[in-house]
């Protein structure tokens, strides 16, 4: 068995009627030269190949007698890969929108907890003979780190597909008793005392480091300088508000969108900025039109939460979550792309500065610290008085992952794109992530189907901003 850790199991006291839990993405994949059909059947024989690669894949939650200790993954005695592992198709030729709208609905359905938290669907019937494969897992398995580890498990380098190691029959271990993890989780609790002196300590030493200001160049490229150059005092827990910013419903809005990777390094050659940059500068740009376009637009800048993987070395290839998070001014008030790529870089780099200042130890320590029994009723609470969408500390989450830039194949058909689709929750009704691979940036757009229904223009204008940055860069190399 393996215990989860105090992240991994926030994402479980995350979810309510509306918000799930899970995280997925959708392979495209061409079908006309693979070695063999692409049927659900070869789908599932391939996927139980691999099973003994993700442990975690045969495993399910065992919660502590009443939540005073974090969950455990135990094999699951009754696991069947064919209740995982299902198919849908389209009517020929199968759209992208259509596409799009039955992913919308299959990720809005919540795991069964009672099982191992993933799913896969195959999804035939779309033109070109091409067929997607979408893939759901609970959050609490994976982050955005472990879950492109994942993903690099299940592909092949060929369409032939790989030698893997002969495995032995799944013999699921026995679960400990529930007698024996009350003992363990008593235990635990009467280290707590220590384990506060401990953190209050981190903590006491890390708070000078976060007070340091931002300074007044960061508060100058985001407009937010009075006329001598004092910069106004603002907090990253005032996001203005935004139509996304509200209570989130049970249903789910989708739109996919690649752009050529070559001309995003074009434009950060140009402007001496990062990749990560220029996909934040046309983050901004896109939500600067769609906020115009639906009379929305706040004067002030918006906020977006960027994940941080901060998995070294030793726990590459590990699954659970080794993650910390950023706060950045988007800057959607300015008008001229060029000068909102200039923001962007400034004010992710003061953002990063200040999120180096925590330690992860002091993050994993809080997280564990508070028993799941107090984490669930905390959260109830949160979402019953609705303060995250009256008071949002961001307005969108904004996830950029790196694929493999070599091609891969899924059951032998080679792999087009692949296109995240993440978690939305209440306040933070849309989430934009990216995914690269083999020369295209794969953006995943995912919203909250009333308070973004027209989410695909929000895509297409993503498109649009990558070209305007573009000429942009071309003036400067002209220049």
């Amino acid at each position: 068995m393996q215990q989860l850790t105090g992240l991994d199991a926030a994402f479980l006291a995350l979810e309510t009627a509306n918000s799930t839990g899970h995280v997925g993405g959708v392979s495209i994949v061409d079908t006309k030269d693979a070695p063999r059909p692409l049927t659900l059947a070869r789908l599932t024989e391939v996927m139980a190949q691999r099973l003994p690669l993700v442990p975690v894949l045969r495993r399910k939650l065992m919660h502590v007698p009443l939540g005073l200790d974090q969950p455990y993954w135990v094999d699951d005695p009754d696991f069947d890969i064919e209740y995982h592992i299902r198919e849908l198709a389209l009517p020929r030729p199968g759209s992208e929108s259509q596409l799009t709208e039955q992913v919308a609905r299959l990720h809005a359905r919540p795991l069964d907890r009672s099982k191992p938290l993933w799913e896969i669907y195959l999804i035939t019937g779309l033109a070109k003979r091409r067929a997607a494969v979408y893939t759901k897992i609970h959050h609490s398995a994976i982050d955005g780190a472990s879950g492109a580890e994942l993903l690099t498990v299940l592909l092949d380098l060929s369409p032939d597909g790989r030698d893997l190691p002969a495995s032995e029959p799944f013999r699921p271990a026995r679960p400990p008793s529930l007698a024996g993890l009350a003992a363990i989780a008593t235990l635990r609790l009467a280290w707590r005392p220590v384990e506060t002196v401990k953190m209050t300590n981190q903590l006491i030493r890390t708070v000078p480091q976060l007070a340091a200001p931002l300074g007044s160049v960061v508060g100058g490229l985001l407009g937010l300088n009075h006329g001598d150059g004092e910069v106004i005092q603002t907090s990253p827990a005032r996001a203005p508000a935004t139509p996304f910013n509200r209570p989130i419903t049970a249903h789910r809005r989708l739109a996919f969108r690649s752009v050529d990777l070559d001309t995003v390094k074009s434009v950060k050659n140009a402007f001496g900025v990062s990749v990560n940059d220029v996909v934040m500068a046309m983050c901004a740009g896109a939500l600067r039109r769609w906020l115009a376009d639906h009379e929305a637009l706040p004067a002030a800048p918006l906020v977006a939460m960027i994940p941080v993987s901060v998995r070294d070395p030793a726990s590459k290839g590990a699954l659970g979550n080794k993650v910390s998070a950023m706060l950045a001014m988007l800057p959607t008030h300015l008008a001229d792309p060029a000068d909102r790529l200039a923001a962007v870089h400034v004010a992710t780099k003061a953002a990063k500065a200040q999120q180096a200042a925590i330690p992860q130890g002091l993050v994993d320590q809080i997280t564990d610290f508070a028993p799941p029994a107090l984490t669930a009723r905390a959260a109830r609470v949160v979402f019953a008085t609705g303060v995250l969408h009256r008071l949002p500390p961001f307005n969108l989450c904004i996830s950029n992952v790196p694929g493999p830039n070599i091609p891969v194949y899924l059951c032998g058909a080679r792999l087009l794109a692949h296109y995240p689709v993440s978690v939305i929750t209440d306040g933070q009704g849309l989430n934009i992530t990216v995914i690269g691979y083999l020369g295209r940036l794969h953006f995943g757009l995912t919203g909250c189907r009333e308070l973004v229904p027209d989410i695909d223009r929000m895509a297409g204008y993503l498109a649009d901003e990558l070209e305007h940055l573009a000429k942009a860069a071309a003036a400067v190399g002209a220049a």
